[in-house]
């Protein structure tokens, strides 16, 4: 049965959504946000020459570079600003979450409410910076070995360098956060959604351009647009899928009134972790990679960086092992971290809350671990599943690294799931926008009443 917000939700209208003036200032400053992430992408580092490095970028390391180039809307094929991206920030964020778990001091942090989070935040962006300065390090060196695409290398390039690729990754840090607080959807999400929408059109074009010319099977690239569609319809269905426990509630009595027992539902996603472990997995694959790419490029550098960058190139046996596994393994860790099974039951127990058939307490817990662990290994492999699939395109035919990027499963995943959760959050401001209407309706109606 809908709930009485669902229902309230399905009367949503136009009309509604026209008369919401705090969500009009959201959007706009929201697109504005964006809009201002997409300029910088366009905004290259001083001292390349990206023509040049666009031509290398097709050679050796392309593989990893053109998955990077998509999450990045572009900044990395042009060598843009913005060309860490937020990923030093994601990154950031679940080494915190995780050391969260571990050492006491920050999890005594994680449980004193809104204090204790603002300190974890800043936590976070220290080691940001941190990341985002051995990132930049690393691609300056790289940039270096390059042939043509520095102009004048040396110290002085390798300072601006960094300096501009972590103030590139701290500004959109910030970015992110403003949209979170005085927008629509989460910050750091949506930029990552800009970045790959934006890039979308250029990859389908060039995608069709190679069915034209031959270079690309047309049969194979309509397998490739039903699959697309199969997978974005089946990433909904599960995203959307829950696993709802019954909850009662006993009859209680306060003074002379007695009160019946009410009912309601526990839910549990199949895939709590959402889309944390591929991103997860594949910043840990990503950054080794680009940088054995770039040593290695032109078959300059060690023999061993060379056969790293083979081994882990997309399609790769090694790559594929390596990502199911990292992909379901932080599907498990990071599902135990936002999910505490003892604290959940020891709330129910609290509120008067029980299971049917199962006692408050451990039992409530142990029952709800097995459920959670059950749903979880469904989660995993579905991730797993989504994610390898266009890897194991890549293997089996000839289809463009950057088609892989866009529609590979970490790709498909954060551009539904962001939409979904945007929408939702679109929603949920009409809804307040509605009940503030009906309360100040009431209100009028009462004056109205006590005048007359």
């Amino acid at each position: 049965m809908a709930s009485s917000a669902e229902q309230f939700a399905k009367n949503l209208s136009w009309g509604s959504f026209a008369r919401a003036s705090e969500l009009h200032k959201r959007l706009i400053f929201t697109l504005l946000a964006l809009c201002a992430y997409r300029l910088g992408t366009f905004i290259p580092i001083p001292g390349v020459d990206p023509v040049v490095f666009a031509q290398q970028l097709q050679g050796a390391g392309a593989n990893f570079l053109g998955i990077a180039n998509v999450f990045s809307g572009g900044a990395v094929e042009r060598l843009g600003i913005f060309a860490l991206n937020v990923m030093p920030y994601i990154s950031a964020s679940i080494i915190i979450q995780l050391m969260s778990t571990a050492v006491p001091s920050l999890e005594k942090l994680k449980k004193d409410g809104e204090a204790g989070r603002k300190q974890l935040n800043q936590y976070t962006r220290y080691l940001t910076v941190a990341l985002a300065l051995a990132q930049a390090f690393g691609v300056a060196l790289g940039l270096q070995g390059q042939q043509g695409v520095v102009a004048n290398p040396g110290l002085m390039f390798v300072v601006s360098t960094v300096a501009t690729l972590v103030g590139g990754t701290m500004l959109l840090m910030w970015i992110g956060e403003q949209i979170t607080a005085r927008g629509v959807g989460q910050g750091i999400s949506l930029i990552i959604f800009t970045g790959i929408v934006a890039e979308l059109p250029r990859a389908i074009y060039q995608v069709l351009d190679s069915a034209r010319v031959g270079t690309m099977n047309g049969f194979v690239l309509l397998v490739i647009a039903l699959l697309a569609v199969a997978t974005i319809g089946f990433i909904v269905f599960i995203e959307r899928s829950q696993r709802r426990l019954l909850v009662q509630y006993p009859k209680r009595q306060s003074g002379s009134r007695m009160f019946m027992g009410d009912t309601s539902f526990l839910p549990l996603k199949i895939n709590t972790a959402g889309v944390i472990p591929p991103i997860f997995a594949s910043s840990l694959l990503l950054f080794p990679g680009v940088l054995a790419g770039l040593a290695a490029s032109g078959g300059g550098g060690p023999e061993w960086l060379q056969m790293v960058a083979t081994q882990l190139g997309h399609g790769r046996p090694l790559f594929m092992l390596s990502y199911a596994l990292l992909i379901i393994f932080f599907a498990f860790f990071y599902t135990s971290i936002v999910f505490n099974p003892d604290e959940t039951a020891e709330n129910l127990r609290k509120y008067g809350g029980f299971l049917p058939g199962i006692r408050p307490g451990k039992k409530t817990a142990e029952y709800l671990d097995f459920v959670l662990t059950r749903l979880t290994v469904i989660g995993a492999l579905y991730l797993a599943l989504v994610c390898l699939m266009p890897e194991f395109l890549m293997s089996q035919s000839n289809v463009p690294t950057m088609l892989v990027g866009f529609l590979g499963g970490t790709s498909i995943m954060i551009v539904v799931s962001v939409t979904l959760d945007t929408v939702t959050q679109v929603q949920s401001h009409l809804l307040a926008h509605q009940y503030e209407g009906l309360i100040k309706k009431s209100r009028l109606n009462r004056r109205s009443g006590k005048a007359n």
